[in-house]
């Protein structure tokens, strides 16, 4: 064969392969990169649709879906960021204009379940956080509007350099168009490093199938060395040299004296009615029974942040503490406080409003986000 005939040959090859929708950039080297997930891989479900912002939450972290024709502000602008900000999170120049369906990640907290931006100092915030302990109080289980999407929680994925749609699909066991599905990939599957992609759940819910588990592990295949004592025995005891064993040190005397003072205090003296849970549909702090009327105490010092009403002559009162920490106190009437009054420790707040039976509904958060108030006490 002439090399005319040859190139004439190649040249059809690639054409042909080009019509064909192949993506020549694997066929590099002559080797074809693609892997084979037509048939093996996994049926996954469709993307969650998105709340009104364009949000999608999961119980670890959020993304904003783009709708196509927007500028990074206008994207951004939707949560309360800046398209810097969003830009500067994702790797991507702020004048970059995402597909529509394109999935970007959002910083950790920015956003809560309301859409409001979680700035410490914001009265939104602050808003926020009273009407979640309003419904709390009321025996509601939440009143935000954007619910946490149920069932397993998908991987997310860091693009890391020299890695391929295809060789990530392959990699989870997902086929390529679920991946670009999910992602809002364009159509040439193009992926940059440090790109953020949910890896998409299983269709039937259950969890993805455990790549890891069928990756060869630690030492598999690998000859297991002799130890040393089986070519050289250890020597005999009378010959090896004794050193004197060095004194134990006292720890008792030692030890640091421990506080016996918590960190907070309880707003009330009664037993605990309803403790936390982080479970749909649970506690975001605890219900303790009190009298109505008894005192409701701060927890600590700081300073008096909001005071608001929650219908039925009842109240909400947050405190902020340093470190971004505040303390909720609602079903709380007769309050003994204002906006930004410091207050001691045990300073009375307000008084118990009653109830059948009589409680105060209390909250610990960092930021607007609950925490456990029981390692405090």
């Amino acid at each position: 064969m002439t090399l005319r005939t040859t190139l004439i040959l190649g040249a059809s090859a690639i054409a042909l392969a080009a019509c064909q929708g192949v993506d020549l950039s694997s066929l590099r080297n002559g080797i074809d990169r693609r892997p084979d997930t037509a048939g093996s891989a996994q049926n996954v479900a469709p993307r969650p649709k998105p709340d009104a912002r364009g949000v999608i939450s999961y119980p670890n972290y959020q993304v904003i879906v783009a709708n196509g024709g927007e500028t990074m502000d206008e994207l951004a602008g939707r949560v309360g960021m800046t398209g810097a900000d969003l830009a500067r999170h994702n790797g991507l120049p702020v004048t970059y204009r995402p597909r529509g369906g394109e999935v970007l990640a959002l910083p950790k907290g920015i956003v809560t379940p309301a859409g409001q931006t979680d700035t410490a100092n914001s009265t939104t915030n602050l808003e926020s956080i009273a009407s979640t302990a309003i419904g709390r109080a009321d025996g509601q289980t939440t009143t935000t509007t954007a619910a946490v999407q149920q069932g397993p929680e998908p991987i997310r994925h860091v693009v890391e350099p020299g890695e391929t749609a295809y060789s990530i699909a392959r990699l989870y066991d997902v086929s390529v168009n679920s991946l670009a599905s999910w992602n809002g990939l364009g159509k040439d599957l193009e992926i940059r490093n440090g790109q953020q992609l949910l890896i998409p759940v299983v269709a039937d819910g259950s969890p993805r199938r455990d790549v890891a588990a069928a990756a060869t592990q630690p030492g598999d295949g690998s000859p297991t060395p002799l130890p040393p004592s089986s070519v050289d025995p250890l020597p005999d005891p009378d010959e090896v040299k004794s050193s004197p064993v060095p004194k134990s040190p006292n720890l008792v005397e030692q030890r640091t004296a421990s506080s016996n003072v918590p960190k907070m205090q309880r707003p009330v003296s009664g037993k605990v009615l309803r403790g936390y849970s982080t479970k749909p549909g649970g506690n975001e702090g605890i219900d303790f029974a009190a009298p109505k009327g008894a005192s409701v105490q701060a927890a600590d010092d700081g300073e008096v942040a909001l005071v608001s009403s929650a219908g039925s002559n009842t109240k909400i009162v947050l405190i902020r503490h340093p470190g971004n920490v505040y303390t909720v106190y609602s079903n709380v009437s007769n309050v003994a406080v204002k906006k930004g009054q410091k207050v001691s420790r045990g300073a009375t707040v307000g008084k118990v409003a009653g109830g059948s039976p009589s409680f105060v509904h209390f909250e610990i958060r960092k930021g607007t986000e609950s925490v456990d108030p029981t390692p405090y006490f």
